[in-house]
């Protein structure tokens, strides 16, 4: 296979933090090449310097693109083409493309990154009010062609969407909308796909797919594929090379099953549990239920006469496969939503409060008590961690208080005290992952909740940041007290981090009680989709 990228002495700089050092690392035409690495590692910076369509003013070293280009007409194309007859009469010559040299603007460049298509960790960047087919026909459209109607439904036949033409893409799931995404750059007729964790946020079952998508894709065009992610067995899939990223720097390459290993070796284990004291209830639910009215399906029950306990104190998971009820039941706790029929109370010191009365005498004299830490959270980016954590959610405090409170609650997410002062002044894209969710969880803790309701919190997380953030809410639990509700596909999470679970199929709650005894109820289905088997 011929070189098509070569990484010479690769180093990104922003400011003062090494995102990438000296990387040397060699792609060759048709080749997948897989990158593994924890969040924060330098992974998605590398994938933004091979798209090549921003600019880098802290970057040294060479990106060199190997490829075959039509003098006449300037087409690109693969660097084996070279010598062949252009369709356009013109003969394809080798040329070569620096990146770290040539201006984003140089024409040559500009012809190369059309070529090069991205799949973006949690960006699904469609048109949300059109049609599925009618996505994929205007991704050529922003580049000045047309498509016919026929191509884009073998398109979309490739990444097995042939069943959602015609539905409108904001109504799809998360793994249909990355797959819609992956037919809009094989619009593009790329040479290269770069995919940047494509699969990060979707559970094992829906994974699959969209790695088969991938694969067959990559076959079928002949393209070569570059894929990140902190999922072992993603490299083992799909790689035929891999290299372990940490810390900006290449620590291995080689055999995906021996990079992966190295990989898991780092992530360490999480140690003893300290059993916990678990109080009385502090939520209670009798006979929930949630009905929706969809054109398509008609009534849906959301949420199915549901009815259980929490206890102060305890961390208790709701658990099931996606479409299962669990996250409109923890909207229906915090209240966001009030259902339909059935009652839920929650306790704040010896009252108990109906959360199915609205207004400032009826929930919302729980609700200031109740943190709610969602799977997309966000941090202010033009804030400081130490922001973030007063002036931005509206906690108006003194400097020193603030700072005395900031650094307290960031040591109750696991942080030391040492850590916590160092990343107080820091801006959230100077964090990693892990980092990031520890801090949006104390976003949530320093306004001294009594109940914290974490919906997916370890959903696009490595092995290393998911026993970091396991250790955090252990933690939590232990220093103040409280209690957790949290909303989760991932079994090996559950098991390691709640007391309790309560299993939801079709918006019934089917079991509830200890996570081993919950695994006991899985259907098959249940199985492929939360545990990947």
């Amino acid at each position: 296979m011929a070189p098509f990228i070569e990484i010479r002495d690769l180093t990104v700089r922003f400011g003062d933090v090494v995102a990438l050092r000296n990387i040397n690392l060699t792609i060759n035409e048709g080749e997948s090449v897989g990158i593994l690495g924890r969040s924060g590692c330098g992974k998605s910076v590398l994938m933004h310097v091979l798209r090549g369509v921003e600019a880098f003013p802290g970057l040294t070293g060479s990106v060199i693109f190997h490829v075959a280009r039509c003098d006449k007409c300037r087409r690109i194309e693969p660097p084996s083409h070279a010598g062949e007859r252009c369709k356009c009469g013109g003969v394809l010559k080798p040329q070569q493309a620096d990146f770290a040299v040539l201006d984003i603007n140089d024409p040559l460049r500009r012809d190369i990154t059309r070529r090069i298509a991205i799949m973006l960790q949690r960006t699904f960047a469609l048109y949300g009010d059109e049609r599925v087919i009618t996505n994929v026909m205007r991704a050529v459209e922003e580049m000045g062609t047309s498509m016919s109607v026929q191509r884009a439904a073998d398109l979309l036949d490739e990444v097995n969407l042939s069943h959602r033409l015609m539905h409108v893409a904001r109504e799809l799931s998360g793994g249909e909308k990355q797959r819609v995404v992956l037919a809009r750059q094989l619009a593009k007729s790329p040479m290269i796909l770069l995919a940047d964790e494509p699969t990060g946020t979707l559970d094992p079952a829906t994974a699959k797919v969209v790695h088969d998508s991938i694969k067959r894709a990559v076959e079928d065009f002949h393209m070569t594929l570059v894929i990140t992610s902190h999922w072992e067995d993603v490299m083992v899939e799909l790689a035929d090379r891999a290299i372990l990223l940490d810390k900006g720097e290449i620590k291995a390459e080689g055999d995906p099953k021996d990079v992966a290993a190295q990989f898991l070796a780092m992530a360490g284990s999480l140690g003893k549990r300290e059993k916990a004291e678990i109080g009385e209830p502090i939520i209670k639910a009798e006979g929930l239920s949630k009905r929706y009215i969809s054109i398509d399906r008609g009534v849906v029950k959301a949420v199915d006469n549901v009815s259980f306990e929490v206890r102060e104190g305890e961390i208790f998971g709701v658990v099931g496969v996606s479409g299962g009820g669990k996250t409109t039941l923890s909207k229906i706790i915090s209240g966001i939503i009030t259902p339909t029929s059935g009652s839920i109370l929650v306790r704040i010191g010896d009252e108990w409060v109906d959360m199915t009365v609205l207004g400032s005498s009826g929930r919302g004299r729980a609700t200031k008590y109740i943190g709610l830490l969602h799977q997309e959270y966000t941090l202010y980016p033009s804030r400081s961690v130490i922001e973030n954590l007063t002036e931005a959610i509206g906690l108006s405090l003194p400097f020193e208080l603030a700072e005395r409170k900031a650094i307290h609650t960031l040591e109750t997410v696991g942080f030391t005290e040492e850590q916590a002062e160092t990343v107080l002044n820091k801006m959230p894209d100077e964090l990693s992952e892990g980092e990031r969710h520890r801090v949006a969880m104390a976003q949530v803790l320093i306004k001294e909740p009594r109940i914290v309701i974490l919906d997916e919190p370890t959903g696009t997380m490595d092995a290393i940041t998911k026993i970091e953030v396991t250790k955090s809410i252990l933690n939590a639990r232990e220093e103040v007290g409280e209690t957790f509700v949290i909303v989760s596909h991932d079994m090996d999470f559950v098991k390691n981090v709640c007391d309790r679970a309560m299993l939801m199929r079709n918006g019934q709650a089917i079991f509830t009680g200890l996570p081993e005894e919950v695994l006991a109820k899985f259907t098959e289905e249940e199985e492929k989709e939360m545990l990947g088997s």
